[in-house]
């Protein structure tokens, strides 16, 4: 991979933030001397300090020095974050990269300034393990901009382009669909417990079942169904835990719980 020749600031350093921070520099996309960690008490980034990446309490300063800003902090706190850095704001030099959901490119440009280029991210919280499922959509941003982007965070996983209108459906099935994975990993671990497994052995069971379920249509680039069909047979054991499942509303659960949190992902951030 080519490396990554200006300076990066990712504003709000949380687990999202320090994550692609070390994925960039894991990936050789960037030296920790390039990328500087912002957040509000900064001995929290002690570590990373001490690795090398350049540290922070100052917004506007750091973005005044960057090339890639990267806005990681919670969309309730976004608009005060944006009326700190305004005054540093470059339009010919810098590219804005958001994470926070719910915020749309008009609306950070209509605080930073129209000639702004903003691309919006929604990583999940796999990153940290160089796992994520990345969605990147602009309205405004170059194409040299956007695929800049695309590259920076496919050093952290997979990354798919997609319609702005499409982000708050981004968010609630990869960013919030880490949690409705984890909670059926959760539900088939308690149900080996049942059936005779002690809780370590079944949890194992379970996350390694799970991880040849979800390789398989990776690496097989099959339909669910069609592996499905593999492993159920006439009157046997699977199709009837399937169907009891069906019965008491799993796959309708699922899409009832994704549906709600893209309405709910759609309205975190307030415009004022």
């Amino acid at each position: 991979m080519n490396q990554f020749k200006g300076s990066i600031a990712i504003l709000g350093s949380g687990n999202i933030g320090v994550s692609l921070a070390k994925g960039l520099v894991k990936a050789s996309y960037a030296q920790p001397g390039q990328i500087t960690l912002t957040r509000r008490n900064i001995s929290n980034l002690t570590a990373f300090s001490d690795q090398g990446f350049m540290v922070s309490g100052e917004n506007a300063a750091v973005v005044a020095a960057a090339d890639i800003v990267v806005l990681a902090v919670l969309p309730q706190q976004l608009n005060q974050l944006l009326e700190q850095i305004r005054p540093a704001v470059d339009p010919k030099k810098q590219v804005f990269i958001s994470v926070a959901s719910g915020v749309s490119c008009i609306d950070i440009r209509n605080k930073l300034g129209e000639g702004v280029q903003v691309v919006r991210a929604m990583p999940n919280t796999a990153i940290a393990i160089g796992q994520s499922m990345t969605c990147v959509a602009t309205d405004n941003a170059s194409k040299e901009n956007v695929d800049e982007v695309i590259r920076m965070f496919e050093t952290v996983g997979s990354v798919v382009k997609i319609n702005e209108d499409l982000m708050t459906s981004a968010t609630a099935l990869c960013a919030c669909g880490i949690a409705f994975f984890l909670r059926a990993i959760r539900a088939a671990s308690q149900g080996g417990v049942e059936i005779g497994f002690h809780a370590d052995e079944a949890l194992k069971m379970a996350v390694q079942t799970a991880k040849g379920a979800a390789d398989l249509l990776l690496q097989m680039q099959s339909h669910p169904e069609q592996e499905i069909d593999k492993v159920t047979s006439p009157k046997g054991c699977t199709i009837a835990g399937l169907n009891e499942m069906e019965h008491n509303g799993f796959s309708s659960s699922l899409i009832k719980g994704i549906k709600l949190s893209a309405i709910k992902a759609g309205a975190l951030y307030t415009k004022e």
